[in-house]
């Protein structure tokens, strides 16, 4: 490809102009914005003006005839599968922002259609980036941990839920709530930094005990708030299970945006040989035994700025240098797990997981 690769970016909310500062600071030597696409005109605008983009629409479909190598999408979640597979028919390459689609089987569409174009899918896991997480995937491939046998992932937030009453919480434009909003990203670092891709069975539980009352939910400050107290809130505010990949291994999870106990992030990969624990604020930790005596271990990580390394990686791949750093195919066995573990909840028993 000769020349910068030409992007038309689909929605200029917050994450898009996350990707868009991304690619002025850490991709502009190999890309450029030529074309922008919003349904707030005064929005896209004050983008547009600000990066000097000239092409500029009200309409996906108009930014699809434009003259752009690739596309990215960060527009609700609920269309994300009706614009991935019009710009992968158009023949366009495709970054498409998490959680990849509403459910497994709009994201098996997503992928279908990928394949059939011949064309980039790309799925922004921006955790993938992190430096730590690069090193621990390393260590699992080279041994270090030996066999990983279990994980435990945690992510909770105290009073957390995003946008009350708006698209967050509306069940039929995001597909669901912590679960499919930050818990997609750990449940994908998980097992890209231990390469256990084929869960078997997962038995849940999800909760809405604080965002069902919209008008008695106590917080301190909301992200994409104010609240609308006559919008929905049809998610779930907390889920938590134990997934098996067969007899191999196991990962129990705690995800929240809303409960009564410590704030707190963190994942944990367990190995016969050695642990690791990271994404908890603290230095990347290592538990292992050195000389027959139990020892931790704190590697040193410079993690650099993970959006910018995520646009580096998609130039890379459009270009066919480099795979995808998340293929759909990845994407899609995510959302078959995510997909489970509401199954479990609304059944009240272990369910099956097809990969």
């Amino acid at each position: 490809m000769a020349g910068k690769l030409k992007l038309g970016v689909i929605g200029i909310g917050t994450i898009g102009n996350v990707h868009l500062n991304a690619y002025q600071a850490g991709a502009a030597d190999r890309a450029e914005v030529t074309a922008l696409c919003d349904i707030v005109p005064e929005r896209m605008d004050s983008v547009g003006d600000r990066l000097g983009v000239k092409d500029r629409f009200t309409d996906y479909r108009d930014l699809l005839k434009a003259d752009v190598d690739a596309v990215l999408v960060c527009t609700w979640n609920n269309l994300h599968r009706e614009m991935a597979t019009g710009a992968l028919k158009a023949g366009k390459h495709v970054f498409l922002e998490k959680p990849m689609a509403l459910n497994a089987r709009e994201a098996q569409q997503i992928v279908d259609a990928a394949d059939k174009s011949g064309k980039v899918l790309q799925i922004g896991m921006v955790y993938r980036q992190a430096a730590e997480a690069q090193l621990v995937r390393q260590y699992v491939r080279d041994g270090v941990l030996g066999q990983v046998y279990h994980m435990r992932v945690t992510l909770l937030r105290r009073r957390g839920i995003p946008g009350m009453g708006g698209w967050f919480t509306t069940k039929s434009r995001s597909g669901g709530g912590p679960l499919i909003d930050i818990g997609v990203h750990y449940f994908d670092i998980s097992m890209f930094m231990s390469e256990l891709w084929k869960p078997t069975s997962v038995s849940a539980m999800t909760y809405a005990k604080f965002g069902c009352d919209m008008k008695n939910y106590n917080y301190v400050g909301m992200w994409a708030g104010p609240p609308d107290y006559k919008g929905t809130f049809d998610v779930e505010d907390f889920a938590t299970g134990f997934v098996r990949y067969g007899d191999q291994a196991s990962m129990e999870f705690n995800i929240s945006w809303a409960a009564n106990t410590d704030e707190g992030n963190s994942i944990e990969i367990l190995g016969d040989k050695g642990g690791a624990r990271l994404f908890d604020g603290k230095p990347l930790r290592l538990y292992t035994e050195f000389n027959r005596n139990i020892a931790d271990i704190a590697p040193q990580t410079k993690d650099d700025d993970r959006f910018q390394l995520q646009a580096r990686s998609f130039v890379a791949a459009c270009r066919g240098e480099t795979p995808p750093a998340a293929t759909g195919r990845e994407g899609l066995t995510v959302m078959k797990l995510i997909d489970a573990v509401y199954a479990s909840g609304q059944k009240g028993k272990e369910v099956a997981i097809s990969i």
